[in-house]
């Protein structure tokens, strides 16, 4: 029974050390319903109502994250200057995980910026530049860990405009963001020949 017990209370000492919030919640809520039935049984009723407390807040946190993940009130797409002071300070503290996921990337190619914004926060960032023939090549699509779940920079490519306003009826995927397939085939991508490819009306 112990080992229950246990299980549960590592389960939420583990959720606090995930730099994703959706993943965080998830294990929390896991290991407090754990600590519940534990605490049930062994008739401990503070640590029940403690946990089921917490279960609670959990599922409402989570109910929120779901329910705003894909809503385009929650967030906003600001384009700003590819030499803009403060896109620079968030790539520069962001370098080594950007590398660990793009280590061919550099941003002197890039001509058009973006930043994808959650009321104050940046969460996001997407940089691109012209490839010709009307062509939008994208450069780097990067999110903060801790939003990683919720792909923030889809609002970019569903915002149209952003690209449009520049003459671009096409925005192409590098090849180094082909492991994310399915996340651009949500927002509108398809493949085409070696490329994945977004047609912008």
């Amino acid at each position: 029974m112990s080992i229950i017990g246990w299980g549960g209370s590592a389960l939420v000492v583990v959720s606090l050390l995930q730099t994703r919030i959706l993943r965080l919640r998830l294990l929390n809520l896991v290991g407090c319903v754990i600590l519940v039935g534990f605490n049930l049984a062994i008739e401990v009723w503070p640590m029940v109502g403690m946990n089921a407390v917490l279960a609670v807040i959990n599922v409402v946190h989570l109910w929120r994250l779901v329910r705003h993940r894909h809503d385009d009130a929650e967030y906003a797409v600001l384009e700003v200057n590819s030499s803009d002071a403060y896109l620079g300070h968030v790539l520069a503290a962001h370098a080594k995980d950007i590398s660990s996921f793009n280590p061919d990337f550099t941003s002197a190619a890039s001509q058009y910026a973006f930043l994808v914004q959650r009321g104050e926060r940046t969460v996001g960032v997407v940089l691109a530049h012209d490839a010709g023939e009307g062509r939008a090549q994208i450069d780097l699509d990067y999110v903060l860990p801790k939003y990683r779940d919720f792909t923030p920079g889809e609002f970019v490519y569903r915002r149209s405009d952003v690209f449009t306003d520049h003459g671009f009826h096409r925005v192409i995927a590098p090849s180094r963001m082909r492991d994310s397939g399915k996340y651009l085939a949500k927002v509108g991508f398809h493949r085409e020949g070696p490329y994945l490819v977004l047609d912008l009306s």
